[in-house]
């Protein structure tokens, strides 16, 4: 009979601006009580915050520290070494396709791995790490925000350059600045332009 192991593998995902981080808070914070030792890894392109903070899409701060990695083999590196009952992957988005692979061997060693992170691109398309990740996942939650233009449930991540909607050309990653803002939508007013 082989050995029981309780790793799994959940994940947050939805659009901007719908929780994703607070929920992931939430859950770190309940580990917390239990006083499990946790890990919180991001992607060294999420710029929202200093390299050892997470910030919510409103500004506000995690309560958790993390160690910045430039891609998934420094999660893997970090493994041999692993003390963690709990990791936790803010904005898996940004990771190339060896997340999968690292998020499967946590789980596989008896860790509870928290993954969030957008599960579409500003085109409605997938991003490919989150969509091979929900697929392993042993529970999803996809939360819906509020569509800033008509308030219904959103489900999609506007990209707005100098206030349009970007066009389908676009790069898929690019980071908030003074020209580029996103904010969430429902279907119906979820704008990509064809050039």
């Amino acid at each position: 009979m082989r050995e029981k192991k309780d790793g799994v593998v959940e994940v947050i995902c939805g659009p901007v601006c719908c929780g994703k981080t607070e929920e992931t808070k939430r859950r770190l914070r309940r580990v917390r009580i239990a006083r499990l030792k946790i890990k919180v890894f991001k992607h060294v392109d999420d710029t929202r915050a200093s390299n050892n903070e997470v910030f919510s899409h409103d500004g506000s701060r995690f309560g958790f520290k993390a160690v910045t990695v430039r891609n998934s083999g420094d999660i893997k590196d970090w493994m041999l070494t692993c003390r963690a009952n709990v990791v936790a992957i803010d904005g898996a988005q940004f990771f190339d396709e060896g997340l999968v692979e690292a998020v499967d061997a946590l789980a596989d060693r008896g860790i509870r791995v928290i993954v969030n992170g957008l599960d579409m691109n500003f085109r409605g398309q997938s991003f490919p790490v989150m969509a091979e990740i929900i697929t392993k996942a042993d529970k999803v939650d996809k939360l819906p925000a509020i569509c800033v233009v008509c308030g219904e449930p959103a489900t999609r991540s506007q990209r707005l350059v100098k206030g349009k909607p970007a066009p389908f050309s676009g790069r898929i990653i690019t980071y908030e600045s003074p020209t580029v803002t996103y904010e969430a939508r429902c279907r119906h007013c979820h704008e990509v332009p064809k050039d």
